[in-house]
Formats: structure tokens, sequence, C-alpha cells
């Protein structure tokens, strides 16, 4: 069930009146029924996976209660790795069967052997990697005694299977969400009215920018060959507003979707674009991610507090795993690598930690200086993103060297003049709304209503009129 679909429009509200109207006064049942509606919403997809998620959901459930009673610290590891290995080994078969057999395929054709071998064509269940996080991250936090266990399987059942983030997150942590599925909520007037603000601009960046922006950036992927450099140029640059907006875009309705029902989700994106260096731009896209690497892969690996090649190693070895994370492609892996390049300077020379505010924050406009680093890390996680984009290696290396042509300072043969004035107006909200949770939360706060409806209804007016039929899916349900 897509959020830009008329079912999500039909099935939230039904969700909504019966959560607060008619279970409204136990807790339990609202979150029974919150269970039943999240197993309908991924069921919508593909009902035989929801045999997996119910498995790895009882999978960790029960491993988080047997590392908690383990007599031993050895028998409590026991269990982790049993847990950890089931896990990843159903991630593994399931995401990368295919391509560590063509990998392995391809190298032994390169030393002159023919080998024989099979792919399986099977489905990629949608959110595995999203649910699988969440169901480990609460046994390591059990393992490394952060939390102790929940023996409600319908709280935890519904921390891992949470309809607004089960297919593209953010990736919860139980140590934020569970307290809240276990404590009784009331309804918030002001909570609910931000959270269909957040909506609305969740879908104005999913539908307006990056469906758009779409239309233009397949062009210019498809056949790169064929255009001049100046072209190639905007599908790159209209591809990172692509899958900001789209990503985003998710979160922003995801987390608007939860607040609605009382539910606070972590946030995970902080306006990446306006960032001064790489290190800032990782702080601020898809957070809940990096902290999770950073949490469960980096700080045990030594983190920064060890010798600067093991710096460099684990940082190498983080951007590596995240980007295969995405998916089972070189393209992926090619992306995290070119991201730890861009960001050794900082981890070499303890600078990473540098930029932690808001760029101009209090003021109007940033200086020259400030101007001049956002837009350097802007261009260089667009270079990356032409490997994230691409679906071969060959194809993202045949769009960069199309890329550098003389022709990239010809003017431009298609006409992209709507999308740049929409994208324009994005930023302008984006930049003056930079220091709050998303881009309307606050604005024109302190004007009168009139004008604040003005607002948001041109907002659903270029909803309205810039739609796509059919809608279009999130590029994150790939992952």
């Amino acid at each position: 069930m897509l959020f830009n679909s008329l079912q999500y429009l039909l099935f939230f509200p039904a969700v909504f009146l019966l959560y607060w109207v008619v279970f409204k006064k136990s807790t339990r049942l609202q979150n029974i029924m919150l269970l039943l509606a999240s197993y309908y919403f991924y069921g919508c997809w593909d009902w035989r996976f929801l045999f997996l998620l119910g498995f790895s959901t009882l999978l960790d459930y029960s491993s988080g209660i047997m590392i908690h009673h383990a007599s031993s610290r050895e028998r409590k590891k026991l269990w982790l790795i049993l847990s950890v290995c089931i896990n990843l080994g159903f991630l593994g078969f399931f995401k990368y069967y295919n391509f560590f057999v063509e990998s392995f395929a391809e190298l032994l054709l390169r030393f002159g052997f023919e080998p024989n071998y099979g792919t399986l064509n099977v489905i990629l269940p949608v959110g595995i990697s999203f649910y699988t996080f969440h169901g480990l991250s609460y046994v390591f936090d059990i393992y490394n005694d952060k939390i102790k266990p929940t023996y409600n399987l319908v709280n935890y059942t519904l921390f891992v299977s949470f309809f607004p983030l089960l297919v593209a997150g953010p990736i919860e942590r139980a140590t934020h969400l569970l307290p809240q599925l276990e404590r009784k909520r009331s309804f918030n007037y002001l909570k609910a009215v931000d959270g269909l603000k957040q909506i609305l601009w969740g879908f104005f960046k999913k539908i307006v920018i990056a469906d758009n922006c779409a239309v233009i950036v397949n062009q210019m992927f498809d056949d790169p060959t064929s255009q001049p450099a100046s072209n190639l140029l905007i599908g790159a640059i209209f591809f990172a507003f692509q899958i900001y907006g789209d990503f985003s875009g998710y979160s922003d309705i995801a987390l608007g979707s939860a607040r609605l029902l009382g539910i606070e989700l972590l946030k995970n994106f902080n306006f990446p674009y306006f960032s001064r260096d790489i290190a800032e731009f990782w702080r601020r896209w898809h957070i809940s991610l990096s902290s999770w690497f950073k949490d469960y892969l980096y700080i045990p690996l030594g983190g920064s507090q060890v010798g600067i090649w093991k710096r460099v190693r684990n940082t190498f070895i983080i951007f590596i795993v995240s980007g295969f994370w995405h998916g089972a492609n070189w393209t992926f892996i090619i992306w995290g690598a070119l991201n730890a390049l861009f960001i050794m300077p900082s981890i070499i020379f303890k600078t990473n930690r540098r930029n932690l505010d808001v760029v101009a924050q209090g003021r109007f406009l940033p200086g020259w200086k400030e101007a001049g680093q956002v837009l350097l890390t802007f261009c260089l996680t667009t270079i990356a993103w032409v490997f994230f984009r691409a679906e071969s290696l060959t194809h993202a290396l045949q769009y960069l060297s199309a890329l550098i042509n003389i022709s990239i300072v010809s003017f431009p043969t298609i006409r992209v003049y709507k999308e740049a004035v929409l994208i324009l107006f994005f930023l302008i909200i984006e930049w003056f709304g930079r220091e709050n949770n998303y881009g309307i939360e606050k604005i024109l706060g302190n004007q009168s209503r009139i004008l604040r409806w003005t607002f948001y209804a041109v907002i659903i007016f270029l909803i309205g009129m810039f739609m796509h039929t059919g809608g279009s899916e999130f590029i994150y349900f790939q992952f």
C-alpha cells in the first residue's frame, strides 16, 4: 500500500477513527488494532511475506528473553549470535544470494573457468532491511544491558511492524518506541495538526518534487550517450532532489501519520542539502540508519578512539556496509566508498564534529564561505548519487564520462523551467524552515490564520496540479 495512493487515503482515516473513537479507553485494544492494521498494510504488498515478518518477530522476541535469562555471558553471546545469523541469513538469501553467485561466477570466468550456476527468481520482501534492523537493535540492546526484554508479544510485534515505518523506516529503537506503546496515549489536538502539516509537506516533496524530477532523470539516465553534458548535469542535480524529496517525503508522511496516533518516531532527515561538509551531511541524511551503524558497528570496532589507520579502516567499513545495505549491486558499494573518501579529510584531521549547529543560524543568509561549503558538499554528494542511480558500474562510468565534456557549458536542450521553479520554491521553504523539524512546521506562525490557510491551499493546489496518475513507488521500497 503506497502512502501516495487512494487506498492509503481511505485506510488511514479508518485506522484513526477506530483508534481514537472506538478503542480510545484501552491502550491494549489500541495496540491490537494497530497491529492488525499494520499486518493488513504489509499484506497488501504480498500476504505470503507476512509469515517471514512473523517469524523474524518471534525470533527476536524469544532471543531477547533468552539472552536476558542466560546464566552466563557465553550463553548470552550464543543466543545473540544465533539471532544475528538467522536474521542476516534470511536477509542475505532474499537480497544478496544472486549477487554473490553472479559475482563469484564472473571472477571464475576471468581465470578461464566456465562455471555452471543458477540464480534464484525470488521477490525481495518489501521492507526486509528495515524490520530486520529493528529486531537486531532490540537484541543488541538487551545483550549490552541497555534495556530489558518485553514479555508483551503484542507490544513487541507492533514495535517491529508499526505500519508508518514498516517498509522504509525510520529504523526505530526499542528504547524509544516501546515505552510509547506501553503507556496510555491521549489525543492532542496541536500534535495532530502538526502531524497533518508534516504529512502535507511530505506529499509535496514526493509528488511535486520527486515525481516530477524523476521524469527528467529517467530520460537522462536511459541514454546518457545521446545527451549533451549540460543535459546530463541537470539530470544528476535533479536526481539529488528526486531522492531527497522521495525519501524524506516518505519519512515526513510516516512521522506525521504516527504523530496523529500519539506516537513520535525518530527524526530521519534534518535538511541535509544545507550541510557544510560530508560529515555534517551524514548527520542529517537517513539519520536512523547512520546512527544504527555508528552504535552497532562503528563504535564496537573502536570508533574514533583508536589510531588514525584504524579510524580510516572503520570509516570505510561502515560506509561500504551501508552502501551494500542499500542493494546487491556494485554501484551501491562504490557509492559508499566514495562517501568514505569524501569524508576522509575530516576523519584524518578530526574536524568531522566541526559543524554541529545549523548553517547561518539566526541569520537570513549564509556568508560567502558557508555558501561555498554548502555548494561543494552538494556537488560531491551529487557525483556520488550518479552511482546510486545507475544500473551498473558501466552505466555510471558511461554517464560520468559523458558528463565530463566541453558541452557542459552549452545551453541545455531540455526545457525544465517548471521543475526549476518548483525546486527553487521548495528550497526557499526549506531554507526558512531549516531550524525546525520540517520545512513548514512554523512557517507563517505569527501571521493571520487566513494567510496560513492560503499557504496550505497553495501547497494542496500544487500537489493536485503536478500529481502523476496512479502514484509511483518510493525509491527506498526496493531496499
